[in-house]
């Protein structure tokens, strides 16, 4: 074995301990971070009037206030609160420095050009696969993959073997909970808000792979179905999605926090 898979597995074995000794001492969510997708320069996808990087923050900010009242015993970090571009792995920075309990990225989905019947919602929980195994057609990644310098900006390789090694096991830590939180998010959409369930999926998304704590990316509609571009961008819309989310969130702290 390998010096580097010798540190690999004491690493694996110390997260074991201290997540048995948080598990003996009691479990309580205290930190969320919400990360509105996309910012700045990088607008995300388009509809006929709306962008996905102003959608995504009208969101996350009403999401923030929402938890706020609703359970005002947990902390909320915005990733950005303004119109600015902030790095892919900036946003998991802030949630791992701030030791999140939670973190949520939203997102708003769209097809190609011509596709404009396709709607729903769909959410997220990270993936452990090599770069060229990832769906090429994950949008969420593309903007990452297109920045030539993304590997120096984070601090891991995902394309070594003995680097995914450590991220597997590193992420099986949360995965479950991660699963746990994007049905129940599903579950509110598609029985509360009565949207159509495009279901819950594992990939190799690069943000969520960075996040030391169960994570998900949510895609609230499809802002290339001019239906849901309304919805989306409509307070009522708006509204419905945060009460999902934050629904998902109490029912979420309900099973998980002893």
């Amino acid at each position: 074995m390998s010096s580097k898979n010798i540190l690999y597995t004491i690493f694996y074995l110390f997260f074991c301990f201290t997540t048995q000794l948080c598990e003996a001492q009691g479990y309580k969510i205290k930190t969320i971070v919400i990360d509105a997708g996309h910012g700045g320069f990088r607008s995300g996808a388009a509809g006929k009037y709306s962008l996905e990087k102003n959608v995504a923050l009208q969101v996350a900010l009403k999401l923030g206030k929402e938890i706020e009242s609703e359970l005002p015993n947990i902390k909320v970090v915005q990733t950005r609160k303004t119109d600015v571009d902030v790095d892919w792995y900036r946003r998991a920075d802030i949630a791992n420095e701030v030791k999140a309990d939670l973190f949520i990225s939203i997102h708003c989905n769209s097809m190609k050009k011509g596709d404009n019947s396709t709607r729903g919602t769909e959410t997220f929980v990270g993936a452990y696969r090599r770069i060229n195994e990832m769906d090429a057609g994950l949008k969420e990644n593309e903007e990452i993959l297109k920045d030539k310098n993304y590997k120096k900006k984070g601090t891991y390789d995902p394309t070594d073997p003995e680097e995914l090694i450590m991220l597997s096991l590193y992420k099986s830590l949360y995965r479950t909970k991660s699963l746990a939180l994007a049905k129940l998010i599903q579950k509110n959409y598609t029985e509360v808000n009565k949207r159509v369930n495009r279901g819950v999926k594992e990939q190799g998304i690069l943000i969520l792979q960075r996040c030391a704590m169960p994570s998900v990316l949510t895609e609230i509609g499809f802002i290339s179905n001019p239906a849901e571009e309304d919805y989306i961008n409509s307070e009522s819309g708006q509204e419905e999605i945060v009460n999902a989310i934050v629904n998902a969130i109490k029912q979420y702290k309900k099973e998980i926090e002893y």
